[in-house]
């Protein structure tokens, strides 16, 4: 599943629930944190990782703060309160198009 675009539609929801988990987390260490969690299955482009970053910071969902670590500039991004409010929104809404899936997928084990 490492190279599947299946995580793509799901990418927002992965990032908001991490920053939920975390106070503040750094792009790297992000695509690390989701591969390191699912042993390898999913590995997180810079190129899709970043357009969504910036994507929830222009809908307020994020903010960055930048600090200097090693004679560098990182960006670390948190969850603003309109965002741990979406995020919760977010994990209902995977939730119940998993459960939808998997009633299609195998429709003995709905109730």
């Amino acid at each position: 599943m490492a190279k599947s675009n299946l995580y793509k539609g799901s990418l927002t929801t992965i990032i908001l629930k991490l920053l939920s988990e975390h106070d503040k987390m750094y792009g790297y260490e992000i695509t690390q944190k989701v591969k390191a969690l699912t042993k390898g299955e999913l590995q997180i482009t810079e190129g899709a990782l970043y357009p969504s970053l910036h994507k929830l910071e222009a809908e307020g969902l994020l903010e960055v703060d930048v600090a200097k670590v090693d004679n560098r500039l990182r960006k670390y991004y948190k969850l603003t309160e309109k965002g741990t409010t979406e995020t919760v929104n977010k994990l209902d809404e995977l939730e119940r198009y998993i459960a939808t899936l998997q009633t299609l997928i195998n429709p003995k084990l709905s109730y």
